[in-house]
């Protein structure tokens, strides 16, 4: 295994979109998490589509400017319903689709080699299988859209997602042909769940997400962390893990994400993963 380190540009949502590069830069990070969150991010969906190749070279060379890489291309919709890969309505679902097509457009003309997307959501009024049949039905078919450009495709399994736990979660992923995840153990530990729950999804994962939680937080400093990430890297280098470590803090005013201080928790975090790897 070789670490690939990267930390997302939603990090520091406060900075510019060029600041935000240069202080990744100044991290020492290698490789950068471009979010696209429609209403929310630096760049949005809404922003690039209507001139999808002018905007995916420019941030391409502002990335390459700076001496990042882009590791993955995170788009999201505005609400996790909101064109849901699941959808019950087939208009909203064609409109996801839609979505999805010109993201995998822009982050193949961005040179990027991994995208994540949503699962989906548990929809009131039908069973649990239902949501989960339409969830694998049209994952599977945009990992092979993926997979035919030459683009890794994941989904974040989620709190408030149609799988919210690592069972679910594992569920999931081995249902969907050609799926993989963006693994983020802070969305598990924060209802509780331990390591070893968590721990079998490590060989279903194409992309990570680092930083600290513990129960009832999703985001917490690094002091009261639950999370064991020298355990989490053995695991990777046991079952070959090859895509980038993202250390990804947010700051949003969602599951108390803004009570942290995002600088020096990436830089500790950093440091952890690193340590990590070298013992």
């Amino acid at each position: 295994m070789e670490l690939k380190l990267a930390c997302a540009d939603f990090t520091f949502p406060l900075l510019t979109h060029d600041q935000a590069f240069k202080l990744v830069a100044l991290l020492g990070f290698r490789g950068i998490d471009i979010g696209l969150f429609e209403t929310r991010s630096h760049l949005q969906p809404g922003h690039v589509i209507p001139h999808l190749a002018a905007s995916a070279k420019e941030l391409a060379h502002k990335v390459g400017d700076v001496g990042l890489e882009i590791a993955d291309i995170f788009f999201q919709a505005p609400s996790f319903e909101s064109m849901a890969a699941n959808h019950p309505d087939a208009n909203e679902r064609s409109k996801g689709r839609e979505l999805f097509l010109r993201m995998l457009e822009f982050t193949l003309r961005c040179n990027a080699p991994h995208m994540t997307g949503l699962p989906g959501v548990a929809w009131q009024g039908e069973t649990f299988e239902t949501s989960l049949q339409r969830c694998v039905d049209e994952l599977a078919w945009r990992a092979e859209q993926a997979s035919k450009v030459g683009i890794v495709f994941s989904v974040e399994a989620h709190v408030g997602s149609l799988a919210p736990t690592p069972q679910k979660a594992l569920l999931l992923v081995t249902s969907c042909p050609g799926l993989t995840l963006t693994l983020d153990y802070t969305h598990f530990a924060s209802q509780g769940f331990p390591d070893d729950d968590v721990e079998p999804l490590v060989k279903h994962a194409s992309h990570f997400h680092a930083r600290g939680a513990r129960r009832s937080r999703l985001q917490a400093p690094l002091k009261e962390n639950v999370i064991d990430y020298p355990r989490v890297i053995r695991a990777m280098k046991q079952t070959g893990y090859s895509g980038y470590v993202g250390v990804e803090y947010v700051w949003q005013d969602w599951e108390h994400c803004n009570e942290v201080d995002n600088v020096s928790e990436t830089v500790m975090m950093r440091d952890l993963i690193v340590k990590s790897f070298n013992d």
